[in-house]
């Protein structure tokens, strides 16, 4: 490669895969021009200020001449100022002030400031995977730091400034060892708050705190326990949301594999500050998006690559739906597909994306618009009025919920009373761990996840309660769909029970999950 030529190896986004891309510089004779090609948006067209003016503020000399930097694959969308720093360090190397020994094996990705800080980009921790996997050292922003510690990868090179990256580059293209993530400092220059994630206020809810609800108390165990989807039914200030918001308290801690998953979304959509510095202390997603959020909001969306909605951002954890009626119905519709595969495919003319989503929903809402269907104060609404209200969730969405309950409002004297006796989050967590432990012992994975023989032969249920369960399907019209769901939950019942097969009793008390009795309130 002639001197006037430079070659810096980067990483795009494209979902959560992180492809190479090539930044070839060429400085040629002619009058002063600065272009980018290949396929970039405006973020990307825009770097040539920024790399400018990131160089003349760090002392360094700005190339004269015609200046082409081409992006390869030129058909692949770049997007975003994450090929910045790598812009400017392959000018430098072109124009002969930094060795190009030092880019070799070398692959860079951070955005530029004016004045030469190095900001965090989104994707980090994949392109640091797919670096990872090309047996190549990755140079990264500093700002990106919490989330390659949770990865603990060794070939990192974090900088905070240009003159830092130089300094770096010298130093690998002289042999000197260079500083590798953990000796980057805790504060950094250009560091972004996350300030999209919705989590549960003040961490999750301790079960204790909700008052009564022995019914519906039951049904969150047998949800946690399970990976079971969970509605919650009854009217405003019954204790519905306290309740959904107790469910991270009761979830297994996640594993390494599925904090990495976490953390790969969450680094996609830039929400990837703020984490802990262990994967081991990273807790579950709660995501609690408003019932005026679109479709779009929910799966996800956006242009040139479509970005991680709250169903793969609650990925491997909670996705909450408060007021569940409100919602539109199309954005409804568009939690089928996901509840049944577990990821999100975003089909757009040239482009098709695929994000995961296996998450665990909790519905809440009212009974009928007043609120007050199921206990009969100060309720206007006719029947009619009522099951209009109830049909916003529809019956495809309803058989994929596996436990439906009513929480009827409590006495005041069943409030306001001291009560020592509650089960708290600590204690019903315990049992929620060894009902997952009997599972992944059995079958590697949540009862949720139990398909076709594996589940039956998971419930070993007897001759007699099969036929128990042939018989109220066809008395009630559930479909096979609910018949599995039903089954699942049984299995999860025995499980916190401590028994080795599916009883009647478990069948039973899954079947009430199931019947919609809060329907026969109209």
């Amino acid at each position: 490669m002639s001197a006037d030529c430079a070659l810096v190896m980067s990483r795009g986004q494209f979902g959560l895969e992180a492809p190479a891309v090539s930044v070839e510089t060429h400085i040629g004779a002619g009058l002063p021009r600065f272009s980018v090609v290949g396929l970039p948006e405006t973020a990307v067209r825009e770097a040539r200020d920024r790399v400018q003016s990131a160089i003349e503020t760090c002392g360094l000399q700005f190339p004269g001449g015609r200046i082409t930097v081409n992006l390869a694959p030129a058909d692949l969308p770049k997007a975003g100022g994450r090929f910045d720093l790598a812009i400017a360090l392959s000018l430098l190397s072109a124009s002969g002030q930094l060795p190009a020994e030092g880019v070799a094996g070398l692959e860079v990705i951070g955005e530029l400031g004016l004045f030469g800080e190095v900001r965090p980009v989104p994707g980090a921790l994949n392109a640091a995977l797919a670096a990872q996997r090309a047996d190549r050292a990755l140079m990264v922003p500093a700002g990106n730091r919490g989330e390659l510690r949770l990865l603990g990868a060794a070939d990192l090179v974090p900088v905070a400034h240009l003159r830092q990256a130089c300094t770096r580059v010298q130093q690998l293209a002289s042999g000197t060892p260079v500083a590798g993530l953990a000796d980057c400092a805790d504060q950094q220059p250009g560091e972004r708050v996350d300030a999209g994630a919705s989590h549960a206020p003040s961490g999750p809810a301790n079960l204790a705190d909700v008052r009564g609800q022995a019914l519906a108390k039951r049904a969150l165990l047998i949800a946690a326990a399970g990976g079971h989807n969970l509605l919650l039914i009854g009217p405003p200030g019954a204790g519905k949301t306290l309740l959904a918001r107790c469910l991270p308290g009761l979830l297994p801690p996640l594993t390494r594999g599925e904090a990495l998953q976490v953390l790969q979304v969450h680094s996609v959509a830039g929400l990837q500050n703020a984490l802990p510095a262990s994967a081991d202390a990273l807790s579950r997603p709660f995501r609690d998006p408003h019932h005026s959020a679109s479709v779009a909001a929910l799966i996800g969306g956006g242009s040139p690559v479509p970005h991680p909605g709250e169903l793969s951002l609650a990925h491997q954890g909670v996705l909450f739906l408060d007021e569940m009626a409100e919602f539109q119905r199309p954005v409804l519709e568009a939690l089928r597909q996901p509840l049944e595969s577990g990821e999100v495919v975003l089909a757009r003319a040239r482009t098709r994306v695929r994000y995961p989503a296996q998450f665990q929903l909790i519905g809440a809402m009212n009974p009928c618009p007043v609120g007050r269907g199921c206990s009969g104060h100060d309720c206007q609404c006719t029947p009619a009025q009522r099951r209009q209200y109830q049909t916003r969730l529809s019956a495809p969405l309803l058989d994929r919920i596996d436990v439906q309950v009513l929480v009827r409002p409590l006495p005041g004297a069943t409030l306001l009373a001291r009560q020592t006796d509650e089960m708290d989050s600590a204690a019903a967590r315990a049992l929620v761990v060894g009902a997952r432990e009997r599972q992944l012992a059995r079958s590697g994975g949540a009862n949720r996840s139990l398909q076709g023989a594996a589940l039956l032969d998971a419930c070993g249920l007897s001759d007699a309660d099969q036929k128990l369960l042939e018989a109220l399907a066809e008395q009630h019209g559930l479909s096979a769909r609910a018949c599995h769901r039903l089954l699942r939950v049984a299995r999860t019942i025995a499980d916190l029970a401590g028994h080795a097969r599916v009883e009647r009793e478990a069948l039973l008390e899954a079947f009430g999950f199931r019947s919609r009795s809060w329907l026969a309130d109209n």
